[in-house]
């Protein structure tokens, strides 16, 4: 489904972890360096967040994208401005927010991961909103594994 937001596949063996030459422990900022990924989190949450104002039919602005996630809107020209310069949005010195063909993907996955968290973890912790924590861990998991989630709650919902 999301075959362009692949990242590397690991393999895990469920009840022991194998050693082997490829698998060596590193600390967050080590897994994170080996990583060749240049958008930042930073950049998924402000992505995600234009991508949510566009599809609800609203004008993208500066001003809307900084309200929406509670910054300053400096602070959000300037992020808008990092996006532009990956390819994902294009823009005019004080207009509209537009997202490009990979920004209108990578924003729709975000969407996607972020919405299939909130589920999973709303079900498991018998809850109706985990925002927090899912935005606390949502760029931690690689695209399979939220893949794999989807199919376990889409199974668990058919129940």
């Amino acid at each position: 489904m999301y075959a362009g937001m692949a990242q590397r596949v690991t393999t895990c063996i469920v009840g022991e972890h194998h050693m082997t030459e490829n698998s060596k422990f590193y600390t967050l900022k080590g897994y994170a360096l080996q990583e060749c990924n240049a958008v930042t989190s930073s950049m998924e949450d402000y992505l995600e967040m234009i991508y949510r104002i566009h599809t609800a039919g609203q004008p993208v602005r500066v001003g809307a994208v900084a309200e929406n996630l509670n910054v300053k809107p400096p602070s959000a020209t300037k992020m808008i401005s990092n996006l532009k310069k990956q390819g994902l949005v294009s823009s005019e010195k004080y207009g509209y927010i537009q997202l490009t063909a990979s920004g209108l993907e990578l924003g729709k996955y975000l969407v996607f991961r972020h919405d299939t968290l909130h589920q999973f973890l709303c079900y498991i912790n018998r809850s109706d909103n985990e925002l927090e924590q899912v935005e606390k861990i949502e760029h931690f998991i690689n695209p399979g594994t939220v893949q794999n989630i989807r199919k376990l709650m889409d199974r668990l919902m058919a129940l």
